[in-house]
């Protein structure tokens, strides 16, 4: 049974930062890009970062270009979300997704990702 577990979420203030953690079990991990996503409330989820199951690749969304880093332990089966300078538009659920390495379709779309964890909520306060 696949599981994929985000922790790290919490409140924190405008300007501060968090890092996501993504603990993967039930599948070969090194066998699948990962990537982040999140939705706010009263919007469609959205693309944040992806990293290839090698790490040797990566891609983010503009908005958090320069202020996130994706990164990946392989051999501890986690993938990791880095967040500096906050904003209150980065406020989310945020959710890490695994899309199976060589899988068809973009991975910075939601439908090239076979599993989902269940999110970890951000808050930034102004």
């Amino acid at each position: 049974q696949v599981q994929l577990v985000e922790s790290g979420g919490g409140l924190v203030q405008a300007g501060g930062s968090l890092r996501l953690s993504c603990a993967a079990s039930g599948l070969t991990f090194r066998c699948y890009d990962m990537g982040w996503f999140r939705q706010a409330p009263g919007k469609e989820r959205e693309f944040v970062a992806m990293i290839n199951w090698s790490g040797r690749s990566t891609a983010y969304a503009d908005s958090v270009k320069g202020r996130f880093t994706i990164s990946r332990d392989n051999a501890k089966n986690t993938v990791f979300l880095q967040m500096y300078s906050l904003k209150p538009g980065d406020t989310a659920v945020y959710y890490c997704a695994a899309a199976l390495r060589g899988g068809g379709g973009s991975r910075l779309s939601e439908s090239a990702y076979h599993y989902w964890g269940q999110g970890t909520q951000v808050t930034v306060s102004s």
